[in-house]
């Protein structure tokens, strides 16, 4: 427990901040996050010059959506990194797109969906992967949708400008290629190429909600994302995912998440990538 608390805080006022985060986007707050949960929302108090962690859970029951949303940013870690678990966009590259393009050589159209998109380095990297996998993209319809819950990651992806630090361990070829170099006010950030960007839409979306999109996807990414969840939200989630993808599509989740005991729909062919089965 924190030395120090600025703000009234008990287990009662916990419980409703779990009960809220469940409700409103399938977030599983573990009794072992309860002090992280205070240091996150403590500022939002201090934004709403509120007095008491009761005020707040009394604001949040009233709410109409918009702190609610503020709720849900302020909970959600968005740590992300381009070309994060390089195996899977190899793995893109060789033998999924191929793959995905074999399949729909008459329709000759491609959908992929970064869910839990973050600041927008993974749909970004999907983007690299795909340029650099099909030599004649501008003949294919293509089309990358990224989703996230937080709209402050939301905007900063849309912008596609980054620290320079961001890029430091990626392959020259690779700046050259898919980033532009800032200059005057600009220097020490890079700003991804527009031929990327051209590939990406951006949307908020819950992933409890109802989804807007018909699909069907040919590969998902919802890496990290379902650590956040409880068992059951995780088995509605993954089915949800294979009604809306292709028949033999793929889906990429993150290394410390499995689909074991969670979905039959998927079969596993890789390190956590799997193949709808169903």
């Amino acid at each position: 427990m924190l030395a120090f608390r600025e703000y009234d805080y008990s287990k009662k006022e916990f419980i409703r901040l779990q009960t809220l985060a469940r409700k409103h986007c399938g977030i599983d707050l573990r009794a072992e996050q309860e002090d992280i949960v205070y240091g996150r929302l403590s500022r939002r108090l201090r934004a709403l010059k509120l007095n008491s962690f009761s005020d707040y859970c009394c604001m949040m029951e009233n709410d109409n959506g918009e702190e609610l949303e503020q709720f849900t940013n302020a909970l959600t870690t968005n740590l992300t990194a381009f070309f994060r678990e390089p195996h899977h966009f190899q793995y893109l590259r060789k033998s999924v797109v191929p793959e995905a393009m074999k399949r729909n050589a008459q329709s000759r159209r491609l959908r992929i969906w970064s869910a839990g998109c973050s600041t927008g380095e993974e749909p970004y990297s999907i983007a690299m992967a795909l340029l650099e996998a099909i030599p004649n993209i501008e003949n294919w319809d293509v089309r990358i949708l990224a989703t996230d819950l937080d709209t402050s990651v939301i905007d900063k992806a849309i912008c596609g400008i980054y620290p320079k630090e961001k890029v430091d361990d990626l392959h020259k070829q690779c700046l050259k290629t898919w980033f532009q170099k800032g200059n005057g006010s600009w220097k020490g950030m890079v700003r991804v190429a527009p031929r990327v960007c051209k590939l990406v839409s951006f949307r908020r979306l819950n992933l409890m909600d109802e989804w807007p999109m018909k699909g069907p996807f040919d590969i998902i990414f919802c890496r990290n994302v379902v650590i956040y969840f409880d068992r059951p939200t995780q088995q509605r989630l993954f089915d949800r995912y294979a009604r809306i993808m292709a028949p033999e599509g793929h889906l990429f989740i993150g290394h410390s998440e499995s689909l074991y005991n969670v979905s039959g729909c998927f079969k596993l062919i890789g390190r956590s990538i799997y193949r709808r089965s169903c």
